[in-house]
């Protein structure tokens, strides 16, 4: 059973209209972080609350999102008001289903939904109520709220969940994060170990395209460690544009281009330049930024390239137990299910199920217990400083007008 505490109701109409409501709803049944008026328990009774019992038949998790209840006026919001909005109530929404289907086992949860409003002024104030206790705290969704909620976290030793921010978990220190989000360090590193094992380094040139801007090079600066530590032989030529590398060129060398930027501006002319040269002989394939996924590229271009991108997500609709979730999600909430109803269903079943299998002790079983999503496969492994990491992402290859899993 879920306990709620500030449940959705099914709905229907413009999709824009729906979330203007769903976000009304949830202002009026939800005791918003702002309007707390609970004092402090006194230190042993909040240590108490804090730590249920080892046999607690309850788990109590704490969502942290930013619905920005306080900016929306219905006779006022417009469509940029409402999609401000969206991504916290897309997250919700599957994040529900998920601790519903957890809750199936016949363990009892008590999901405690909170407006951070994108301040950390609301994560203030709920901190001072003792509103934070429980099993686990989901979110807040951007790093700053992240940080924030880190001392906090520490002290009583809560694990935070960061459930959709790909900062690196340095950026935080904080021995209880749960990292959902691969970094990019990890997405370096999976391509750096696929090239190696799948290229000749006798017969092969790796090239890092690198512009050098800030963007850039948090791409590049891994990328460049791991050639220069690789124990397989491959050495990395770096130049700031491909124009450049024409200049450079072997004959009879396999080329593989790692291209560090998300710039569309850049990439454009980039893949342009790639193709005239691969006309003209160029045995090339390219790896571009896990960025690359959300952006709009000629799809002819990436496919004759050969192009593979690392990537964090990705939903497969072929799979039954994705067409399950979407009609379960289009029963409950009248639309169709976004990205990040994807990912909250996983986080929540994920979740729900180890709190079900294991209550309090559900940590030690992190590292052990694998998952795979409808959108990404969770494999953890723990950093005493920073957390536990979700190592697992995927490498995905333009073929047949599609993205595909390579591996």
């Amino acid at each position: 059973m879920t306990l709620v505490q500030n449940p959705l109701q099914q709905l229907s109409g413009n999709k824009y209209y729906i979330l203007i409501l769903s976000v009304l709803f949830l202002s009026a049944c939800s005791p918003k972080i702002r309007t707390v008026s609970k004092k402090p328990e006194p230190p042993k009774e909040e240590k108490k609350i804090e730590k249920p019992a080892a046999k607690s038949q309850q788990a109590i998790i704490s969502l942290l999102a930013p619905f920005r209840l306080n900016e929306i006026k219905l006779k006022t919001a417009t469509k940029a008001d409402v999609e401000k909005a969206a991504l916290a109530i897309d997250f919700y929404q599957g994040f529900k289903l998920g601790i519903d289907s957890a809750a199936t086992s016949g363990k009892s949860f008590k999901l405690k939904v909170y407006d951070t409003q994108d301040n950390n002024n609301p994560i203030s104030n709920l901190i001072d109520n003792a509103g934070l206790v429980g099993n686990l705290i989901v979110g807040p969704v951007y790093p700053e709220g992240l940080k924030y909620i880190t001392n906090f976290s520490i002290s009583r030793e809560i694990p935070v969940v960061n459930p959709l921010a790909a900062s690196h978990p340095t950026e935080f220190a904080n021995p209880n994060l749960i990292s959902i989000v691969n970094n990019i360090d990890l997405h370096a590193e999976k391509v750096g170990n696929y090239i190696a094992k799948t290229y000749n380094s006798a017969t092969t040139v790796v090239v890092l395209i690198n512009p050098k801007g800030a963007s850039d090079e948090v791409m590049a600066k891994p990328l460049r460690a791991y050639f220069e530590h690789s124990k397989k032989g491959f050495s990395l030529q770096e130049y700031a544009s491909v124009f450049t590398l024409e200049t450079k060129l072997q004959k009879g060398k396999q080329y593989v281009v790692i291209v560090s930027s998300p710039d569309k501006k850049f990439v454009v002319p980039t893949l342009d330049k790639l193709m005239k040269m691969k006309k003209k002989g160029l045995n090339v394939s390219l790896f571009g930024h896990p960025d690359w996924v959300k952006q709009n590229y000629n799809t002819d271009q990436l496919q004759a390239l050969n192009t593979i991108i690392s990537s964090s997500y990705k939903v497969d609709y072929t799979r039954p137990e994705v067409n399950n979730f979407i009609k379960k999600y289009r029963a409950s909430f009248n639309f169709e299910p976004g990205e990040y109803a994807f990912k909250g269903f996983d986080i929540g079943l994920y979740f729900g199920k180890l709190l079900s299998a294991y209550g309090d002790d559900y940590l030690k079983h992190l590292t052990k217990q694998d998952y795979r999503g409808l959108h990404n496969t969770f494999h953890f492994v723990h950093d005493v400083k920073f957390g536990y990491i979700n190592t697992s992402l995927m490498l995905l290859r333009y073929k047949n007008f599609a993205l595909n899993i390579v591996e």
